[in-house]
């Protein structure tokens, strides 16, 4: 195991959540346009705390969205100022809480904080871990010509190229008619 439970599900999350921009997505548009598709995601990531539900946490979200994806490709050193500067924006304060079924694991923003706020601390919590590891390598960017999606390589040598099966089978079939011609 190369991180804890709960930092792999945050990661996984902060690459959802940056992969919903039209040249990520799978249906390339915005997947995250309307306060239906955050409430859809909410409900698929099952956050817990705040939600408002209206336009003004959306537009917080989305630009949560873009931090996030700005900080994804960061080197180490640029990447762990970047996450100290979220979590002192934040005022974050770690601590162990127990909730929906869910083991131990942090948090550092009161559950009555804003969405965003709360989207972003449990991403830097969980860079916080990358970084401390020194698996920077691991926060991955879509090898794929045509995808900007990026994911958690979570392979044993960190071999994974693409974001999705989907991405490795179109640009496998592209290397062979290449090859056939």
């Amino acid at each position: 195991m190369i991180f804890t439970d709960d930092t792999v599900a945050a990661l996984e999350f902060m690459a959802a959540l940056a992969d919903t921009v039209p040249e990520a997505s799978e249906s390339g548009d915005d997947e995250l346009a309307t306060i239906a598709q955050l409430d859809d995601m909410i409900d698929a990531w099952r956050y817990s705390g705040r939600h408002d539900g209206d336009d003004a946490e959306l537009a917080e979200v989305r630009a949560a969205r873009t931090r996030l994806r700005t900080v994804w490709a960061l080197p180490r050193d640029e990447l762990a100022g970047a996450v100290n500067d979220i979590l002192d924006e934040a005022n974050a304060l770690p601590h162990l809480v127990r909730h929906d079924g869910a083991d131990w694991h942090i948090h550092a923003t009161s559950p009555d904080a804003p969405l965003a706020e709360r989207m972003l601390v449990e991403a830097a919590m969980a860079l916080v871990d990358v970084v401390r590891a020194d698996e920077t390598r691991r926060l991955r960017e879509c090898d794929a010509d045509d995808c900007e999606g990026v994911y958690v390589d979570l392979s044993k040598n960190a071999s994974r190229r693409y974001c999705s099966t989907r991405c490795g089978n179109r640009m496998a079939a592209r290397a062979h008619r290449a090859r056939a011609s």
